[in-house]
């Protein structure tokens, strides 16, 4: 084994010494900081800014040798930082942050690249149904994840009661067989899935347009990183800043053929309108077009005080361990 390290050894330092730019090539990316970058579900348009980035070389020239480790239905991103399998990770929503500064573990949000938490509830088209507030008394199909997330703000904001909840099986099959059933979903997803299926347009209310002040596709940056490495930390807020920029409102091309060569699944239509409905709904900048990634410390604490009012959390719990705004802007 020896002599095949050293045989090794000699035969890379003779390919670098004959082709210099190739030398130069490899210097370069070995003087590169690794990340490790998982997501919270398999490549898709709601991870667009990201792949974008990684195409378009914008975490290259900040210094950064970036993989996106793709997730899935067996991947818990929170368990991958805490174990260092991973330097940064994407959280889903405001719950995942919080839920890790009450069970203590030192991973904490870094930026925020939606505005707009994309959750919603769709329901079948009629005329009676103006707003969130007329769905009470309805049928709601939710995840087990939700019913201790999104699910505490509506019951606090529009008095929903516990005997509304029927269990969502990640399937239309049943919100379609019966008309009075709300289901729950996201923006970018399950309303195209019925159109195109079901041949009608679902009526759909997007719960960040009626007050719910939940982020979306959040950085999730390990204690011992942002302490050893923050500008590291900041270039990858930077470059995921501008990827998201440029998949938003410039050309998302590079970043869609990333995201299909991960997920062979998914298809560019599908890409297209979930990338139009993030645009139209102004999800990523908010209605107030704030800059990506922005965070503040007013939306952390009105979020706080919806759940932790509704017993998800002690009131006497420190949020703010849930996140920084050093690498973001306000």
């Amino acid at each position: 084994m020896t002599l095949l390290r050293l045989l090794a050894v000699g035969l890379a330092a003779l390919a670098c010494a004959c082709s210099p730019g190739e030398a130069k090539k490899t210097a370069a990316n070995d003087a590169r900081t690794e990340i490790r970058f998982a997501t919270d579900w398999r490549a898709q348009a709601e991870q667009g800014g990201f792949y974008q980035a990684l195409a378009t070389g914008e975490y290259a020239r900040r210094g950064l040798d970036v993989r996106i480790v793709q997730g899935g239905p067996g991947v818990n991103v929170p368990q991958l930082l805490a174990a260092g399998a991973v330097e940064l990770g994407m959280g889903s929503n405001s719950f995942i942050a919080m839920n890790l500064a009450q069970e203590q573990i030192p991973v904490k949000a870094v930026a925020a690249f939606m505005q707009k938490d994309p959750q919603v509830l769709i329901a079948h088209p009629d005329p009676a149904l103006k707003s969130i507030a007329d769905l009470k008394g309805r049928p709601i199909l939710l995840s087990d994840a939700s019913i201790t997330a999104f699910w505490v703000w509506l019951k606090a904001k529009y008095g929903f009661t516990d005997d509304q909840v029927r269990k969502y099986g990640f399937s239309v099959a049943p919100f379609l067989a019966d008309k009075r059933v709300v289901q729950q979903g996201y923006l970018t997803s399950e309303p195209y899935t019925i159109e195109t299926q079901a041949g009608f347009k679902p009526q759909v209310f997007l719960l960040a347009d009626e007050g719910y002040p939940g982020y979306a596709a959040m950085v999730l940056a390990p204690d011992r990183l942002i302490a050893a490495r923050p500008e590291a930390v900041r270039a990858f807020v930077e470059a995921s800043a501008a990827g998201w920029r440029s998949y938003i409102d410039g050309d998302p091309a590079p970043g869609d053929a990333l995201i299909l060569k991960d997920n062979p699944e998914m298809t560019p239509a599908v890409l297209a309108q979930a990338r139009a409905q993030m645009k139209a709904r102004r999800i990523v900048a908010g209605d107030a077009g704030a800059a990506p990634g922005a965070m503040t410390d007013a939306r952390w604490a009105e979020f706080f005080a919806v759940a932790s009012a509704q017993g998800v959390y002690p009131k006497d719990l420190d949020y703010r361990r849930a996140y920084t705004l050093a690498f973001v802007g306000k």
